[in-house]
Order: C-alpha cells, then structure tokens, then sequence
C-alpha cells in the first residue's frame, strides 16, 4: 500500500492537462467511487491496528492533494474561457443606444420658465388639492359662479377640490409674502370637461404675477408682448381684446399672429390671422385687499396660460390627446429638442 500511494503521489504532482475533459478525467480515475484512491480507503480496513494511524493520515493527505490539483487545472481553465468571452473586437459596428426624450410639455414649460427668468420673474409651486378660499373665495369668485358648479369642477367634499386653476398659486404668495413681488407658478389644473381633440380633463398652466407700487396695464402688455416674441419669434404680433375674469379688472385676451399664415388668414386661426393664447389683466384691488395687500398703495397685473395650448401652436399638433397619450412615436419627434 505505502508504494502505491507514493506512485499516486508522483503522478498527482507529475499530471498537466490540455483541456478540461483530461482533468475530469484524471479525477473520475483517482476520486470517483472506484477510482484509485477510493480504493486505497477500502484496503485501509485490512491495515492492522499499530500502522493504521499512520496510513490514515497519508490517505488523507493523498487524497487533498489529488483534489487541490484538481481544482487548480479546472481554474485555469475555467479563467481562460472568461477571459476569451470578454474579448472586444474592436472591429464589430458599435451598438446603437436608444436615447430618450423631454416630454414636449417639459420642453415648452422649461422654454416659459427661462423667457421669463430673464426679467426677473421667480418659479413657485402650491397644492393640487384645494380649499375654498384658495381656489375660489379669495379670487372673487362669488358663491353662485358658474365655475363652481359641478360641470366644470371635480370636488372631493364641500371644501376641498381639484385645483382649476394655477392662481390659486398667487392667493398663497400674496398671503405669506410682501410686495414687490414677481412670479411665475406652473402646474396641473384639472376641469371636469369631456376629453376631445381640443380639451381635456387635466391640462397644464402657468400663472405669472407682478405687484408693486407702480404697476400699470402698459407694463403687462410690454411683459407679453416680449414673451410672445422670445417664444414665436421677433416678427410675432400681440392683440389684446376685452375680457372678463373675476380676479382681475380691466381684463383681456392676447392674441398672438398665426403662425400657420403669418397673420394672412387661414383655418387653423379661422381666416382671422390671429390666434389666443392667454387670459391677463391687472389684478382686482379685492383680490389684494383679500389678501391683507393694501390696494391703495399697491397694484398688480396677472396672466395666465395653458402649456399644451403653446405647444399646440408651436409643434402644430392637432390633438390635444396626444400629450398624455405616451404614445413612443409621437415622444420621439422631440428627441433632437432636448
């Protein structure tokens, strides 16, 4: 027995293999169940009792050393497959990325933000969920305004209610700032209408806001006039035409030069050459005085717009729909605006 495993001792530190097949097979004819060793463990019975510690042990170590040389061949091997898989070649095309986009909605929000970051306006946020006060009271919209009705407002109880609008916004600024005050506050508003090309049951606004001690209807005009340039372009005209808002007094509605015609006439602007696009006015001293703002000392113009509405008029898209619609081939044509 002692030159057998001297002989399997040698051959274990003897063996290299070419490939993994010649190590597995080296270790079925040492390891398996009748490999040579495990045959060695059977005879160890017959090894009388005063040599059987010391065979023991040689068995043991025969047995560890065939295993780690074993396990140090298949390693190689298995290193040199890993190493093979990870290869580059340098030659193959590179793999196209699929790169994604800015909603259209982010793009014109983020383009209003900017024009008007530039004279100074400054960005505020508010809650989408309204109380009374905020979303109407404090407005002066009376108790019996059609705007309180069902048809155009999702309630949640007798208080609370899906914000319709982005001033709401302007009640919280005025209530916890001090004049002089310029800002900008964009958001989702919601109206219970029905969904259709031309609206939607949620939309996107901003409301912009300027109060200080010398505030007049020329200045809001000016604002816009800029505004509508830097968005359409140097050539675009403003009109704006009477309107009624109750948080505002005088109040209108600018229109900007079509942008399909250039103010010609055509469909998209109904022959007219001209196109709306915003609600403003100079903000009603009740609407101050509402808000603890002294209206005798203190004047203010607003403005309000809805997003889709610009990008509407920008993208020429037909179907207000699509906004919110996800659909990856209409996201797509704004991948080289971002």
């Amino acid at each position: 027995m002692t030159d057998k495993i001297e002989r399997i001792l040698s051959e274990i530190e003897k063996f290299d293999a070419a490939n993994k097949e010649a190590v597995e097979n080296f270790r079925i004819r040492l390891l398996s169940k009748k490999g040579e060793i495990s045959q060695l463990f059977d005879d160890f019975k017959n090894v009388s009792a005063e040599h059987k510690k010391e065979f023991g042990q040689r068995l043991n170590i025969l047995r560890d050393k065939a295993q780690q040389k074993i396990n140090e061949l298949k390693g190689k091997f298995e290193l040199a497959d890993d190493s093979s898989e990870d290869e580059i070649d340098l030659s193959l095309p590179g793999e196209q990325l699929n790169v994604g986009s800015r909603h259209p909605i982010s793009i014109i929000r983020n383009e209003i933000m900017d024009i008007f970051s530039r004279i100074g306006f400054v960005p505020a946020d508010g809650p989408e969920i309204e109380d009374d006060w905020h979303n109407f009271s404090a407005l002066n919209f009376p108790e019996n305004h059609p705007a309180r009705d069902m048809q155009d407002t999702f309630f949640i109880d007798t208080e609370f209610a899906l914000r319709t609008h982005t001033s709401s916004v302007q009640i919280r600024m005025m209530e916890n700032n001090k004049p002089p005050m310029r800002i900008l506050a964009p958001g989702r508003v919601y109206r219970n209408e029905a969904v259709s090309a031309r609206s939607h049951c949620f939309f996107h606004q901003v409301e912009g806001f300027y109060i200080d001690t010398q505030v007049s209807f020329a200045d809001l005009k000016q604002t816009l006039l800029y505004f509508a340039q830097e968005m359409f372009g140097t050539e675009t005209k403003i009109r704006l035409r009477p309107s009624y808002f109750p948080f505002t007094e005088p109040s209108a509605e600018m229109d900007i030069t079509c942008l399909i015609c250039g103010g010609k006439g055509c469909t998209v602007c109904k022959q007219s050459g001209w196109v709306e696009i915003l609600g403003c006015g100079i903000i009603d001293p009740a609407v101050l005085e509402n808000c603890k703002i002294d209206s005798n000392k203190y004047k203010g113009f607003a403005f309000g717009m809805g997003i889709e509405r610009i990008a509407m008029l920008k993208y020429q898209v037909k179907d207000l729909r699509l906004f919110s619609e996800n659909d990856v081939r209409f996201l797509n044509q704004f991948r080289s605006l971002t």
